[in-house]
């Protein structure tokens, strides 16, 4: 009798055992499947190597890029093909953010019931939120220009264009190509901002300094710091308010700025806005910026302008943009469509979207639209250079040690409910930011709403 019940409660243990070994198989399959089933050794998957499965189509169902089993077919577009290389990714696998990298998955067709099972064994189409036309009017706005242009909409967090410079054809690939041709520099990178950062230390004193509106500062087009130490403008601004200072991008005025705030309230304000974090953008993440906060002196004055040791990526800046457009509130970006495809329409089947806590207040996002709107009228062309676009905007020159020529940046919004889509344009050694980078942004901008 002992030993049937030794041997029933080892039979009981043995049974336990293989539930708990069943239960980690389902949950590492459930969360790992898609890795086993994108293995590179599975030949229903890839053909030599390469993945020969799934379709990329833009926002209107536009063939971006299809795998096959004799290789990858693009768009006809060689504008569209060289636009989209940092979203596509190439023949070769160079590029990290490349859809074949990225969106293995998806493209396979996995899911946890079915695995890879499908009837016609294609895989999927994977329909993005990116409008192909437009990114191939981006690439050409770029002129053969380093940098990097894009817009999300700033309600849905949907990106209608991202847009990486120097690109090339990926059916006609260079035998050699430049250094930083395979970094997505909307996604990977990270650059001085320069004046765009104004709009961080602007948020800061609204909703810190009881006297934001009214503090001013003469501004002679310098400020010495003794020891050969000095915060430079072009010229001499004259008396500045906080209003006349972004419009002008006075150094001297928001280098005094950022001492009265302190580099502690700095930090908070670009960990509030988020310029200091990495986004997660359907799986891609992005790089995240990196900034000191010295305790005072012209260091501290300078990081508040935009210089010293700050690095921002163009995604982050861009979603700060949404930020101020949408009331405070920031939508998350996100390149995978919440669309589909009914003939020729769109049937929008958007689920709800992800906001991120408040990055300012909705009072300050009020003011700062006020200001960035008379940026434009009053100094960057109004209506001549931007016609039907509603623009609320910063410019930003940047110095970069090396360089002869200073990046030029132009970040902003649409303020208009029928477009709601935030921008950001970098042109390395561009020079001025409206010169450079506020001609592609209107370019860029006309074509999606027209």
């Amino acid at each position: 009798m002992k030993k049937i019940e030794k041997r029933a409660v080892m039979c009981l243990l043995l049974a336990l055992v293989l539930l708990a070994g069943l239960c980690v198989f389902i949950y590492r399959d459930f969360n790992e499947g898609a890795k086993w089933a994108s293995y590179q050794g599975n030949r229903d998957v890839y053909a030599d190597g390469d993945l020969a499965k799934g379709a990329l189509y833009d926002r209107y169902g536009e063939l971006i890029m299809k795998n096959t089993k004799d290789g990858m077919i693009f768009n006809d577009d060689a504008y569209v093909r060289a636009g989209l290389l940092h979203l596509t990714g190439d023949r070769d696998n160079n590029i990290a953010t490349g859809a074949n990298r990225a969106f293995v998955d998806k493209l396979i067709g996995y899911d946890f019931i079915n695995g890879i099972y499908s009837l016609n064994n294609e895989g999927e189409d994977v329909t993005l939120s990116i409008d192909a036309d437009v990114c191939a009017t981006a690439y050409k706005a770029m002129n053969g220009r380093k940098g990097t242009v894009g817009v999300y909409n700033y309600e849905t967090g949907e990106i209608v264009c991202m847009v990486s410079t120097p690109s090339y054809d990926p059916l006609n690939p260079p035998s050699s190509v430049e250094e930083g041709t395979y970094l997505n520099r909307f996604i990977q990178g990270s650059f001085a901002p320069g004046s765009t950062f104004k709009l961080v230390t602007a948020a800061a004193s609204l909703e810190n300094l009881g006297d934001s509106l009214s503090y001013t500062h003469d501004c002679v087009g310098y400020v010495d710091y003794g020891n050969g130490d000095k915060v430079t403008d072009v010229q001499a601004h004259g008396t500045c308010d906080l209003e006349k200072a972004l419009e002008v991008s006075c150094n001297c005025y928001f280098g005094k700025l950022s001492e009265k705030l302190g580099g502690n309230t700095l930090e908070k304000y670009v960990e509030k806005t988020g310029l200091d974090k990495s986004y997660d953008i359907d799986g891609i993440e992005t790089k995240a910026g990196s900034f000191d906060y010295p305790d005072s002196g012209v260091n501290l004055a300078w990081t508040g302008i935009g210089q010293w040791h700050d690095m921002v990526n163009p995604c982050a800046m861009m979603v700060y943009m949404g930020a101020i457009a949408n009331g405070g509130d920031a939508v998350m970006p996100r390149i995978l469509s919440s669309n589909n495809i009914v003939g020729d329409k769109i049937e929008d089947v958007t689920s709800a979207t992800f906001k991120t806590k408040d990055m300012i207040e909705g009072p300050t996002a009020d003011t700062l639209t006020e200001m960035m709107r008379n940026n434009v009228e009053n100094h960057y062309g109004g209506e001549g250079a931007f016609p039907g676009l509603s623009l609320c905007a910063k410019t930003g020159t940047a110095e970069v040690e090396g360089q002869e020529r200073p990046n030029s940046w132009f970040v902003g919004f649409m303020d208009d409910p029928s477009n709601p889509y935030a921008f950001v344009v970098l042109v390395e050694n561009g020079g001025y930011g409206i010169d450079a980078a506020g001609s592609v942004a209107n370019t860029v901008l006309q074509d999606l709403i027209n």
